[in-house]
């Protein structure tokens, strides 16, 4: 019958962006508050950087070393697992939502796009960082890059100014 609340509400698939800042951070803080609704399941993904391929010899003519590379992985990693480790500590308090992380290689643009695509997400959250216009010209905004090829709904969450 039409009007009729009853009817259960369809659980979602929310994938929240997460990275070492801090927007990312409120953007999570506040999709756990006013969006995500009990038995969602917040995806929370971090895109981490590609590694930067460097070739046998640097332009100054030294080898990398296997060493300096194994360096350069694990510190990567590192950056991953405590951005994951931040952004599950965020969502400690959050009641009877599921919770699953991902960490993906690549240029976060491609990964966001792709990730939420795959997994046939209902929402995609993203944190802005407030690039004025010269800079988000230079460095592209990952989340009108996002807004502009998703096929699901996609919420950017300003963070607030800070009060002086």
């Amino acid at each position: 019958m039409a009007g009729d609340n009853s009817e259960e509400r369809q659980v979602r698939k929310i994938v929240v962006a997460v990275d070492e800042g801090e927007e990312s951070n409120h953007a999570l803080s506040w999709c756990l508050k006013n969006v995500a609704a009990a038995g969602d399941t917040v995806v929370l993904l971090y895109a981490q950087p590609p590694r930067v391929v460097y070739s046998a010899m640097d332009g100054t003519g030294y080898l990398f070393s296997s060493d300096i590379i194994a360096t350069m992985e694990k510190y990567s990693k590192e950056v991953a697992d405590a951005v994951i480790q931040k952004a599950t500590r965020t969502c400690s308090g959050a009641q009877n939502v599921k919770l699953e992380t991902k960490v993906e290689k690549g240029d976060p643009r491609d990964v966001i796009c792709e990730t939420v695509e795959n997994l046939g997400a209902d929402m995609l959250v993203l944190g802005s960082h407030g690039y004025g216009v010269i800079k988000r010209a230079f460095l592209g905004s990952v989340s009108n890059h996002c807004a502009q090829n998703v096929k699901c709904p996609v919420l950017i969450v300003k963070s607030p100014k800070p009060q002086h």
